[in-house]
């Protein structure tokens, strides 16, 4: 009989970053290898699974507070192949995936996505003091493995003491059609930023690195939602060193127009304070660009299979990058492109995620020898 795997996720808007995109790829990916998958998110006015670009009609998508029934209908039939996995914390629907798996005595699995890294921990830092005391460590504590997205998310969950298996299994990331590698022939260029505009992902430095270079022909191209206010002060930034007609917004992409963005561009820049994995550094790799990226990311495969900076984070780091990126011909940013298509085709396919994070769900539920992507304590 297949495993039933209830997902929990805050939201499906893809304004909200990565999870809201990642996790129903997942819950597709693992549905394709032989698990039966239903997705329950937040109310958003009513407008449960709307988001079309984040699922797909073969994922069952519910509302959150529907999800204690569905496990109460598959306990009632003696199934003891049922768990939940879910993704993020803090947020009440993540408290109340722990207080059903706790109430019905399945297995929980744990996906932080991110929100347990030192940056993430120290923004909103008393809010956050206050909900581990209340009800977070306690939540976290009883998973019966956590999911990390990389080493460098792993080694953070670890540093909280928890003692608790960790299985380290990175995103997938969809494979577009590749670019024909012909002559280049166009004058100006394009170093694209995608994602959130928020103080973590470290636009003012990009600002500040590019004014010391100022490349003839070289435009910058920002895309992504503004969470916060923080687009006005990355424009406030980009006029006071005179680079509005450098720097481009335009506002939130999605599917065609996002892959459209990656093939257009020359370079992709991620100059990030911290991320668990970078999603958008995957896609940029996949779509043959080359990527900066810093050390607050854990993208170290960018230097070893040379097909990007890996960087450590401030402004000058970032312009020595950006001006070695710059210097390089046509044809060489395309060499390091296909480099880094390679590397995502052979480590990052939704295929082989979906099967490793099965295999992490079957031996939690029967037991035997761990998966290689499992660290036991």
């Amino acid at each position: 009989m297949n495993l039933n795997v209830f997902m929990t996720v805050a939201s499906l808007d893809p304004s909200t970053g990565g999870p809201s995109r990642s996790v129903p790829r997942l819950g597709e990916a693992v549905k394709k290898v032989g698990a039966d998958v239903q997705l329950f998110v937040n109310n958003q006015e009513g407008k449960i699974g709307q988001n079309k670009n984040a699922t797909s009609e073969s994922l069952s998508v519910n509302a959150v507070n529907k999800l204690g029934d569905a496990v109460k209908k598959l306990k009632e039939k003696n199934l003891n192949n049922v768990l939940i996995h879910n993704h993020g914390i803090w947020l009440p629907i993540n408290h109340y995936a722990s207080e059903t798996a706790k109430r019905f005595n399945i297995p929980l699995i744990i996906s932080p996505r991110g929100m347990l890294e030192p940056w993430a921990l120290n923004y909103r830092r008393l809010k956050k003091t206050i909900a581990w005391i209340l009800y977070q460590r306690r939540d976290l504590k009883i998973a019966s493995v956590f999911h990390a997205a990389s080493d460098k998310e792993a080694n953070s969950i670890e540093s909280l003491g928890l003692r608790i298996p960790m299985a380290i299994i990175p995103n997938g990331v969809d494979i577009p059609m590749f670019r024909k590698l012909g002559e280049d022939i166009k004058k100006e260029r394009t170093a694209l930023f995608l994602g959130r505009i928020h103080s973590s992902k470290g636009l003012i430095n990009l600002v500040r690195a590019w004014t010391k270079i100022c490349p003839e022909y070289w435009n910058v191209l920002i895309a992504g939602p503004d969470e916060g206010g923080h687009k006005a002060e990355v424009e406030l930034e980009i006029q006071r060193h005179g680079l509005s007609d450098t720097f481009n917004f335009v506002g939130p992409v999605e599917d065609s127009d996002k892959w459209e963005m990656y093939k257009n561009a020359d370079l992709f820049v991620l100059p990030t304070f911290s991320e668990n994995f970078g999603i958008v550094v995957a896609e940029a790799l996949a779509s043959g660009l080359p990527v900066i990226t810093t050390k607050g990311s854990p993208w170290a495969e960018l230097e070893e299979h040379k097909c990007g900076w890996w960087i450590d984070i401030g402004v000058e780091p970032l312009a020595k990058a950006l001006q070695e990126a710059i210097k390089l011909t046509p044809e060489e940013r395309k060499a390091m492109g296909l480099r880094g298509r390679q590397l995502v085709e052979q480590n990052y396919s939704w295929d082989k995620i979906g099967k490793e994070m099965l295999s992490v769900y079957e031996w939690v539920l029967k037991g035997g020898s761990p998966p290689s992507c499992v660290i036991l304590d």
